[in-house]
């Protein structure tokens, strides 16, 4: 992606941050049919690989798959927060008027070749795993033993599950680094005053970036 040096985000637990943030990602190949995407939720493991691994599955009757195994480069898409930074926020704008909108957003794109696996052991530990991640905090969590195990096998025969190493990561975290402190201090406001969860949430990122520097 194109990443200009003020945006650029190279720490690796950072990255794993912000890519445990999304909940759903976009998984990206090229392959025989052209060009395939699939939103899918993963599991990392920061600690296979240099840069970590992502671990996640698919139904057997997406053509996808089929890319992974042989051997397609996948990129996959994290996508953060985002919102629309209008030029009302910037002080800038009474002074000289030289302001436009643009976006300010979190992003991770992951590269690496998958390996393909159909396993049911393997399978059920990772659907298992998925599950537990995000039924956690509920009162009454869903367990995959909650279901009938003649079910489960039957519904783990539909899927394909793959193990991607992360071998190349880029991250950017756009928050307005490139302005001047109080066009920055403008847009946090902004934002800040937002109803948007999402224009709240960059707003603090931007609030929590200033505490830094």
């Amino acid at each position: 992606m194109y990443n200009p040096q003020a945006f650029v985000v190279e720490d690796l637990p950072q990255l794993h941050a912000m890519m445990g943030d999304c909940r759903l990602a976009v998984l990206i190949t090229h392959g025989e049919h052209g060009l395939q995407a699939s939103h899918l939720p993963l599991l990392l493991d920061p600690q296979q690989g240099p840069n970590g691994s992502l671990y996640g599955h698919m139904a057997r009757a997406n053509p996808q798959w089929h890319d992974l195994e042989a051997g397609a480069e996948a990129l996959v898409v994290f996508a953060g927060a985002d919102a629309y930074v209008s030029p009302g926020f910037y002080p800038s704008k009474a002074e000289h008027g030289k302001v436009v909108p643009t976006w300010n957003y979190l992003a991770v794109h992951a590269y690496g070749r998958a390996e393909v696996f159909s396993d049911p052991h393997r399978l059920r530990n990772l659907v298992g795993a998925l599950t537990d991640r995000h039924e956690a905090g509920r009162a009454q969590p869903w367990k995959i033993d909650d279901a009938p195990a003649q079910y489960i096998d039957s519904m783990l025969k539909a899927i394909v599950g793959f193990t991607l190493p992360i071998q190349r990561l880029e991250g950017k975290r756009k928050l307005s680094q490139n302005r001047s402190p109080a066009d920055i201090s403008g847009v946090r406001h902004g934002l800040a005053a937002s109803l948007d969860p999402q224009d709240q949430a960059l707003a603090h990122l931007m609030h929590d970036l200033s505490s830094k520097e």
